[in-house]
């Protein structure tokens, strides 16, 4: 593996657990999955649509999420809240989150 390969496999890996908690954080308020998609990829969140559904469907089944379908428009759209476990496991996630780019920047400041 080229050093490029090996950089994108890091960053796929560091990016990956933080998408669970961008995704449960957004939907706080419903959305369903293409605008969630749009609204990550502004936010700096390029994640691709192979990878955000069956994420969706992984944390509804662990009941992480709840969904329902909107079929007042001309298309149906599945949206999808947080549960409150959901909202749970975010705060968790955030402050663990925090804590550990507290100790990320305290190692990058340290003097060797």
């Amino acid at each position: 593996m080229n050093d490029s390969g090996a950089l994108d496999t890091h960053l796929q890996e560091l990016r990956r657990g933080t998408v669970v908690l961008a995704c449960l954080q957004l939907l706080r308020t419903a959305e369903y999955g293409y605008k969630l998609l749009e609204e990550l990829a502004v936010r700096g969140f390029a994640v691709d649509a192979n990878t955000l559904y069956p994420l969706l469907r992984r944390l509804e089944k662990q009941g992480f999420l709840t969904s329902e379908w909107n079929t007042e428009e001309a298309r149906p759209r599945k949206f999808y809240h947080t549960s409150s476990d959901g909202m749970r496991l975010a705060d968790t996630l955030t402050n663990e989150w925090l804590a550990l780019t507290s100790v990320i920047a305290a190692l990058t400041t340290e003097e060797i």
